[in-house]
């Protein structure tokens, strides 16, 4: 959520905002309209209570002088009518404006690249060698067909499309990812590991921002207001929601490897095959909760950790600045790391990193307060590091071998009992 001040005296700069992000600008000025009459309803509330308050008092010197306040309590007794009312709008107006305000988007930061779409995004930097191959490199769903770790069709026998199936070692293999990536990030970059709920309420997806702008995208229970987690972003975002959390205690930084459920709405007909876009799968997230002069170096540090675990797998990657257009909903500012895939010969996304500022902590009511200083609302950050399923369709197409066998990453091995490599079983 904006800063309602901000909303109120900048309105140039967040109808250019809006433009930068594609956004229509219907909300923003229906925002403007409620909370005018809101400001006026407040007034004229408060107007109304400094009057009954006066005559309360000339009712009171009545009773003490022995004057007859008659009149004077009939004109009071109508300004509680009045005042009920007024009481009444105010709070109608204020909840009117919030509902527009929840579906307004984050500001972005000077930095943030201009541009209309992903076609805009700037290429920060790359990393690796892409590997050249003596044969076709295949496609992660034919390798892992081949090698009977990859069974789409049982998932949508069992389940639907966009599901899958990964047995034997390719199971073995995305188990060992997930360690792999926990153990790193809480050892070497200092993250406490959750194992969170993966149900949560809507109070939980608002506060992040998935509700309520992206309910079509969501997995909601039928029988009750619990949503399955699009990521583990939401339930480590809202530990503290509600919270003012001690200056000392700042940065927190938390994670998870956790399934993760969308309905992917909109991505009818887009990656049909494999794993790219999938109703479930496993990510590592990565949060981090600071204060607002530390959140551009935080942002730095958190993407430089979900870097780390490609350096190490040696997955040739490179990072996107991504434009106004195509940054997401509540990110000021996002860098995504597109990893190298071969047969498809060309860098698909495998995290996003993204610095919230105070935009989530608003709608959270998340704070910080250094001894009995007035409270300060923190800046949220999250990334993947990484997305379980894409790395293994990295590790797939990046380290096949002729005979259609899959070399383990030097750094997986001892979470596979030391194997080399993985073949048909």
């Amino acid at each position: 959520m904006l800063d309602p001040r901000w909303l109120r005296e900048h309105e140039d700069e967040v109808t250019a905002m809006l433009a930068a992000r594609n956004a229509n600008n219907k909300a923003y000025r229906e925002w403007l309209h409620w909370d005018t009459e809101w400001r006026n309803a407040t007034a004229a509330a408060e107007s109304l209570q400094a009057q009954r308050n006066a005559l309360a008092k000339e009712i009171g010197f009545c009773k003490k002088t022995g004057q007859d306040g008659t009149q004077l309590m009939l004109q009071a007794s109508g300004l509680v009518e009045e005042l009920e009312a007024k009481i009444c709008y105010r709070k109608s107006t204020e909840e009117s404006r919030d509902r527009e305000a929840y579906i307004l988007p984050n500001r972005l930061l000077p930095e943030t690249p201009a541009g209309a779409d992903a076609t805009a995004n700037v290429e920060v930097r790359r990393w690796g060698t892409q590997r050249t191959f003596d044969f076709d490199p295949l496609p992660h769903w034919d390798l892992g067909s081949n090698l009977g770790i990859f069974d789409p069709e049982r998932a949508a026998k069992i389940a639907a499309a966009r599901f899958a199936v990964l047995s034997g070692p390719g199971a073995r293999l995305a188990r060992a990812l997930g360690a792999f990536m926990l153990d790193l990030h809480t050892r070497e970059h200092g993250y406490t590991e959750i194992a969170p709920p993966l149900m949560v309420n809507r109070t939980a997806m608002t506060g992040t921002g998935q509700l309520p702008k992206f309910a079509a995208d969501l997995f909601r229970l039928a029988d009750q207001e619990l949503y399955l987690i699009p990521t583990a972003e939401v339930p480590l975002a809202n530990l503290y929601a509600g919270e003012i959390i001690d200056a000392a205690k700042l940065p927190l930084r938390l994670t998870a490897c956790t399934p993760c459920f969308r309905a992917e709405a909109g991505a009818a007909g887009k990656d049909t095959r494999g794993l790219i876009r999938q109703h479930q799968f496993d990510k590592v997230e990565l949060v981090s909760i600071t204060r607002a002069e530390d959140s551009a170096a935080e942002h730095e540090r958190l993407t430089a950790a979900a870097e780390k675990i490609l350096q190490l797998l040696e997955l040739p990657y490179r990072v996107m600045a991504l434009c106004g257009g195509d940054i997401g909903f509540s990110a000021a500012k996002t860098y995504d790391l597109e990893v190298w895939l071969p047969a498809q010969r060309e860098y698909r996304e495998i995290s996003s990193c993204s610095n919230c500022l105070d935009f989530q902590a608003r709608r959270m009511n998340l704070r910080w307060r250094a001894g009995k200083d007035k409270p300060q609302f923190c800046h949220t950050l999250n990334g993947s590091g990484l997305a379980v399923g894409r790395t293994w369709i990295a590790v797939l197409e990046n380290y096949q071998q002729r005979d259609g066998s899959i070399a383990v990453p030097t750094v997986l091995q001892p979470y596979l009992d030391g194997r080399t490599v993985l073949a048909r079983e």
